[in-house]
């Protein structure tokens, strides 16, 4: 099991449809799993610059956030490394810009953790609401899936709440 510090990251508004998909992530990891206490789930919703100071000394960050890249509503995407940059430079949510600057200060600050987008194409990001459209309320589960998959390939130990039961 790896000892450094692991940061799952929920981006987004959850005023905003499924602008909150990632803060839905978050929470449901944190409803359903117990994990290590190197694993820190943080709702990064509307946190903005502070960010930096939240990720900043993690050895991984694995960021869960919806972004538009053209695909179908639900389709799921990982980036990595300046991949997340590319995508994200034409920024469409002030989360998404606030996440850009938080990781180019921890690079400033020469403490960039290795940093994961496990992202999701939304549907609908503008109707105010706080529930997810369709499409993504099907998506939370694979995507809940890949998050705990990132964690395996970390070596990370958990498992379900009330089972007892140890994963990876």
């Amino acid at each position: 099991m790896t000892a450094e510090r692991i940061v799952i990251l929920g981006i987004g508004c959850t005023l905003y449809a499924d602008q909150g998909f990632g803060v839905h992530v978050v929470q449901a990891l944190e409803n359903r799993y117990e994990l290590p206490d190197t694993v820190q789930l943080i709702d990064g919703g509307l946190i903005g610059v502070a960010l930096t100071g939240l990720i900043a000394g993690a050895g991984h960050l694995i960021a869960v956030d919806a972004i538009c890249l053209k695909g179908r509503p639900g389709e799921i995407y990982r980036l990595e490394g300046r991949q997340i940059l590319e995508r994200l430079a034409v920024k469409n949510q002030i989360q998404q810009v606030e996440f850009l600057e938080a990781l180019a200060h921890c690079q400033a600050l020469d403490h960039p953790p290795q940093a994961i987008l496990l992202a999701v194409e939304p549907q609908d990001t503008c109707t105010v609401a706080c529930d997810l459209t369709p499409a993504l309320a099907q998506a939370l589960d694979p995507m809940i899936v890949r998050v705990m998959a990132e964690l395996d390939r970390l070596g990370v130990q958990y498992q379900l709440k009330g089972t007892g039961a140890v994963c990876a």
